[in-house]
């Protein structure tokens, strides 16, 4: 069993950092997707795609992963530093 291990970045519909903080481990997928003949809808028998497990930090989702043995990949984080300014600072004076 594999596993993903990351940080979600800013969506672009949203302006503050909320949901960034945390890491998330995922299970990959072991089989694919099947198309139902008779609906058309999509499925899938592996229930493991639906478990996102959240944790604090990176440390602890890598040693939840070690001891249930999992075999994982970290993806690096996309978090951006933020350049705060004042609003007085939009009209200051340069030459």
């Amino acid at each position: 069993m594999s596993a993903r291990i990351y940080r979600p970045s800013k969506t672009a519909m949203q302006s503050g950092t909320r949901n960034t903080r945390h890491w998330f481990l995922e299970f990959e997928p072991e089989k694919g997707k099947t198309l139902d003949p008779l609906m058309g809808w999509v499925g899938s028998a592996d229930t493991k795609g639906q478990v996102r497990l959240k944790f604090d930090t990176l440390e602890e989702a890598e040693s939840y992963a070690k001891r249930m043995g999992l075999e994982y990949t970290v993806a690096p984080d996309h978090s951006r530093k933020r350049n705060i300014q004042a609003y007085a600072d939009n009209f200051k004076y340069t030459a």
